[in-house]
């Protein structure tokens, strides 16, 4: 899933240590550009994925791709925004398919899609006639209703 908005908050850092080894985990806030601007929070995992939101500048316009997750404990619900991706939004822009990406250096996409051969023009589709089915009542001149208002 992916979201467009401003980035309002970078979350601070929290590590730790697990039988795997070490980890870090930070977060960062983004605000909605809709009618009801909405505040979005969401956790990165992995040094590389928190260091994506720290080198965007405050304030700026970003595009996350994000994995919602949610998990139960005693009997209540919580859900998380797993962050899998935080970059730079520049209006216009396609945004990146999973088989192609960008490179976080460039911003650039890493190989560009092959252009697929244009469809021969389609005809215009005719509505089907109905049949067999009665005419609609019409509506009477006005005045000639018998509502009381």
């Amino acid at each position: 899933m992916e979201i467009t908005g401003k980035l309002i908050q970078i979350m601070p850092d929290v590590q730790g240590e697990s039988q795997r080894g070490p980890w870090i985990r930070g977060g960062f806030v983004i605000e909605t550009g809709d009618d009801y601007p909405r505040k979005v929070a969401f956790t990165a995992f992995g040094e590389e994925r928190v260091a994506m939101a720290k080198n965007i500048p405050m304030g700026q316009l970003v595009q996350v791709t994000f994995t919602p997750e949610s998990r139960e404990f005693n009997e209540r619900w919580y859900t998380d925004l797993r962050c899998t991706r935080v970059q730079p939004f520049v209006p216009g822009q396609m945004p990146p398919s999973p088989a192609t990406g960008y490179s976080w250096t460039g911003n650039q996409p890493a190989a560009a899609a092959p252009q697929q051969p244009a469809a021969p023009a389609a005809q215009p589709v005719q509505p089907a006639q109905p049949t067999g089915f009665a005419s609609a009542p019409t509506m009477p001149a006005s005045g000639e209703d018998d509502l009381p208002f």
